[in-house]
């Protein structure tokens, strides 16, 4: 594997309930993706590898879209993945962590994953009941949804050191502004800036 891609992350304890997280990496300027769909820009050094791999041990189960769970499938079944011990101890963290796959056309997923049988909100709703852990939901449009639903917990960004002018951004249009804390940020080589935030909701929410 001349390119190590970058494994999803999370993980942490808010109060006393599992808290549903999004963590992806982005541009300076917000964007996931480039234009053409490309986030070979974005893949860890060996200290952030092993970072996301810490956090992933710690949550109980993922949510995620179709064409992410196809990506990341292959630390499931690709032998070439198994390369070292980091990439050894991801694929087995990763294998072992209940999915739940929403997909338009797939009939079927496989390992530990199911497929998504209601709406969004119920699902995280299931998903979060079922384990003490934190709960991560991945996927632009996925990830997108339960943000304006009011549904996210803690946002977590790794910010590369590249402005692409362009492609999928970190966040959705919203109707109404969604107050951040920032709670903890820490810096990566080659200079990738960690940056987590818990999502302010009033006495009511």
């Amino acid at each position: 594997m001349t390119h190590r891609a970058a494994p999803m992350s999370s993980g942490g304890v808010c109060g006393l309930h599992a808290m549903l997280i999004i963590s992806m990496g982005t541009s300076v300027d917000g964007f996931i993706n480039d234009r053409d769909g490309d986030f070979g820009w974005g893949g860890p050094s060996d200290e952030l590898f092993r970072f996301h791999t810490e956090q992933v041990a710690e949550l109980g189960a993922c949510v995620l879209g179709r064409r992410l769970y196809e990506t990341m499938l292959v630390w499931e079944t690709d032998p070439a993945m198994r390369h070292d011990a980091d990439s050894i101890t991801f694929a087995d963290i990763w294998a072992a962590l209940p999915k739940v796959v929403f997909s338009r056309t797939l009939d079927r997923v496989q390992g530990n994953a199911r497929l998504a049988e209601g709406p969004l909100e119920e699902e995280i709703a299931a998903v979060l009941e079922s384990t003490d852990k934190d709960v991560e939901i991945g996927g632009a449009t996925l990830a997108s949804q339960a943000l304006e639903l009011g549904l996210v917990d803690e946002v977590r960004l790794f910010r590369y050191p590249i402005v692409l002018g362009g492609g999928t951004p970190y966040f959705p249009p919203v109707a109404e502004p969604i107050p951040l804390e920032l709670v903890e940020t820490r810096t990566f080589p080659p200079k990738v800036i960690f940056e987590r935030y818990r999502c302010v909701r009033d006495a009511g929410g």
